[in-house]
């Protein structure tokens, strides 16, 4: 009794000391923290600046930035960059620098070994130096607002703690090569869709491939031209692909139009109240915290105008937005801008053939800095088109013909918008921005609208890009790029509407130019052109609107084909209301979209698993990737045709094939123990966006991972929503009007969880508020001099 009061005297006192010593190591990690907060307010003397620049931050974050010196509102953005942003801009540039193992250890060692074949450091190192004097005096103005802004944090960004890292100063070429990191998100750094097509089309029998990968039909919407035609069913069984005793093999499919795109219009002046052109954009990228891009806008000195919009961390640039004249948004366009070569190697496979003759393969060593372990040491293999990135489906070695290694392909000439008055300019400069190919939609103040490609389209003689070819033998080859007269393009057409949704734009011979490198199926494009089709006027929320377009027209037959199948068929009473009754949208709360939508993916799996299976022999990590972007059409033939002789052998019918999927669909959606009442398509919508590091260290999501929204939207309509891909921006703009705007973004300006802009403006992008373009009172300032 006397040891137990002992005991309890002193286990008391032992916890109160134990939660004190807790509770001031809380406060000091919360006091360390809080000191790589950036700096808001004051005056801070750069002794860098020609003239101050006045920092203006609203409620929101949302940055304004006055200068009489253009270098010096550079040298803000970099500072704002810095203090905000640098672990995001660090990890941009290392991404396509092939430098991730440096900093996060050996699990991005095999993602350094591809990208660095391309050698975008050097490259970059390269553009930066044919530069214009101007631009290269801007940019060295911005790098130095960057290091500035890093060394005056008070604490080193937080993630450079958790890796046990020094962020290291930033650099000319880390700007271009946060421009080459879009191009590995936006384009193929392997030329994945013409190797898989390529291969498709070599080794599958000719009906099946034209039947199975077709180019496009009815849901196609393009400015110019019609929807493609399709091919009948093929006579070539599916059996034929296969031995009787091979197993099928399954993939199972994400949706076939998730793709790095976007989403843009521009109604002219004839539309408008007010005459002027009003134009909509939101991108559809990978959502994380923080968001791609950071909100930023400033005064254009010499002029009475603002430019204002979405800059991307790691550059002086406003990539989309408007500069008080002229408003331009960008889609990602899925058209071909790069070739693969196949080489002619001789006996020991030294050499390869040149329309010149035999050359050797020159051979660069690169080597890569691996966190907590030895450097590893690569060999790159270059040829007169470009680096061996490679092998094809017969084994013969690729080089990679890339717009992205030629100095036009990245640049900095996007800066020129700031000065451009009018749509028919900005058009002009489509060819010489060096930026990952976009169709390029702008509007101006007087009402007039146009369309090209922003990025530099090459000039292909003597084949059309299709196709992997040999170009040993001087016939086949790219002579230069297209000039502003030879660019595509459309200017005031006479309906006053332009789309773009990352399908096909163009046909006939524009088409051929542009090739295609897996456009999106045109669905989500063709809701947006009859939306816009069926207003005679519009105004800025009339345009968001259609932005947060949910309805799910294009799954509107198979909402019909599912009730069909289970019309009275016995076990199915309840899911065949739930499809019967499913509202048309892509709600949150309809359970009947959901069992639709992934029903129709499962049989899509289970169609084409037979093309997959007989691929997988020559190639055993094949996957459809882009191509299966068009299996609409094929699938939907199938569903309602069912030709005995494509029927996958692992069914007895059709009718077998079809509740297998439905079946699948309901296994699937049950377990999670909710019952199927409750199982909605927000269940599985849920946002889960997340700082990247959190993958690593999953604690990192209490304080920094977004809300686990249930979101409404999915990927073949205009509001197009994943749970981490989506609109990273929505913005609706008129030139010179932009008080008018309207601008939702994911997540917040800053990146540390303790900025009061951390995650301000989310809900109004989570909930579709018309929250405005430009930024509101000014809270806070800051003097930079």
């Amino acid at each position: 009794m006397v040891r137990s009061s002992y005991l309890k005297s002193r286990v008391l006192p032992l916890l109160v000391v134990i939660s004190a010593l807790i509770a001031i190591a809380l406060l000091a990690v919360w006091g360390w923290w809080r000191q790589s907060l950036p700096s808001l307010e004051g005056s801070i003397v750069t002794g860098q600046l020609l003239e101050p620049a006045l920092i203006h931050r609203d409620k929101q974050g949302v940055v304004i930035i006055q200068s009489d010196d253009r270098n010096s509102s550079a040298f803000a953005l970099g500072f704002l960059h810095a203090q905000e942003r640098f672990f995001q801009m660090d990890l941009l540039r290392r991404s396509s620098a092939g430098e991730l193992s440096e900093l996060v250890g050996a699990a991005a060692l095999k993602k350094d070994k591809k990208v660095r074949r391309h050698q975008f450091r050097k490259r970059a190192e390269r553009n930066i130096a044919a530069m214009p004097e101007d631009q290269r005096q801007l940019l060295n103005h911005y790098v130095q607002g960057v290091n500035f802004g890093l060394q005056y944090l008070n604490a080193k960004p937080w993630e450079y703690l958790l890796l046990g890292q020094e962020p290291r100063p930033w650099n000319a070429a880390d700007s271009l090569l946060a421009t080459f990191s879009m191009y590995l998100t936006l384009q193929s750094e392997e030329g994945k869709f013409e190797r898989r097509d390529t291969a498709l089309a070599d080794l599958l029998p000719q009906d099946l491939y034209a039947f199975f990968f077709p180019a496009g039909g009815i849901w196609d919407a393009p400015l110019i031209g019609e929807a493609e035609s399709l091919d009948n069913i093929p006579e070539t069984p599916i059996s034929s692909l296969l031995d009787t005793s091979d197993p099928i093999t399954y993939q199972a499919m994400q949706s076939d139009d998730k793709v790095y795109g976007s989403n843009n219009w521009v109604v002219g002046g004839a539309l408008t109240e007010h005459g002027g052109a009003i134009l909509a954009n939101d991108m559809h990228l990978g959502l994380a915290v923080p968001n791609i891009w950071f909100r930023a806008g400033w005064n254009i000195p010499g002029t009475e105008r603002s430019i204002r919009g979405v800059t991307l961390p790691g550059g002086p640039i406003v990539v989309a937005g408007s500069n008080g004249a002229v408003a331009w948004g960008f889609t990602n366009t899925g058209a071909d801008w790069g070739d693969l070569i196949p080489l002619e190697l001789n006996s020991d496979g030294t050499q390869y053939l040149t329309p010149d003759g035999w050359r050797d393969l020159s051979i660069e060593q690169e080597t890569i800095k691996v966190k907590g372990a030895k450097d590893e040491t690569i060999a790159v293999e270059k040829t007169v088109w470009g680096p061996v990135i490679g092998k094809d489906h017969r084994g013969t070695p690729l080089a990679y013909r890339w717009v992205a290694h030629d100095i036009s392909g990245g640049n900095m000439n996007l800066l020129r918008m700031e000065s451009i008055t009018s749509a028919s300019e900005a058009l002009d400069l489509g060819p010489d921005i060096g930026i990952p190919h976009q169709n390029f939609v702008v509007g101006d103040k007087e009402g007039n609208i146009g369309w090209t490609i922003a990025g530099p389209i090459p000039k292909r003689i003597g084949f059309d890009g299709s196709r992997s070819v040999s170009w040993a033998g001087g016939a086949i080859y790219w002579n230069g790029y297209l000039t502003k007269e030879e660019q595509p393009r459309i200017y005031n057409p006479d309906n006053h509407r332009l789309w773009s949704a990352n399908a096909r734009i163009l046909s006939g011979d524009w088409l051929t130019i542009m090739g295609d490198h897996g456009y999106a199926l045109g669905a989500r494009q063709q809701q947006i052109r009859d939306s816009l089709l069926a207003r005679q006027q519009f105004n800025e929320r009339a345009l968001l609107d259609i932005q947060l377009d949910d309805r799910a027209i294009f799954f509107q037959r198979w909402q019909q084909h599912l009730s069909e199948l289970l019309h009275d068929r016995e076990g199915y009473k309840e899911a065949y209301q739930l499809v019967r009754d499913w509202g048309g949208h892509a709600s949150t709360n309809s359970v009947g979209y959901r069992i639709i939508r992934n029903y129709r993916l499962k049989f899509m799996e289970l169609s084409t698993a037979p093309i997959l299976t007989f691929m997988r022999k020559t190639q055993p990590n094949f996957s459809f990737g882009q191509l299966k972007r068009q299996f609409e059409y094929p699938i939907w033939a199938l569903a309602q045709e069912e030709p005995q002789h494509l029927l996958n052998p692992d069914f007895e019918s059709w009718t077998a094939l079809k509740l297998s999927a439905l079946n699948q669909v309901l296994d699937k959606m049950s377990i999670g123990g909710l019952p199927l009442l409750e199982q909605t398509w927000g269940e599985q919508n849920t946002a889960s966006i997340r700082h990247p590091l959190a993958k690593a260290v999953s604690a990192i999501d209490w304080f920094t991972a977004m809300p686990k929204d249930q979101l409404s939207g999915d990927t073949h309509m205009p509001r197009i929503q994943s749970p981490n891909h989506g609109a990273s921006e929505r913005m609706v703009i008129s030139p010179g009007r932009e008080e008018q705007g309207i601008f939702h973004m994911a997540t917040g300006q800053s990146s540390h969880p303790l900025s009061p802009f951390f995650d301000k403006g989310h809900e109004d992008w989570v909930e579709g508020n018309p929250s405005p373009f430009i930024e509101g009172e000014s809270r806070y300032l800051l003097r930079l001099q």
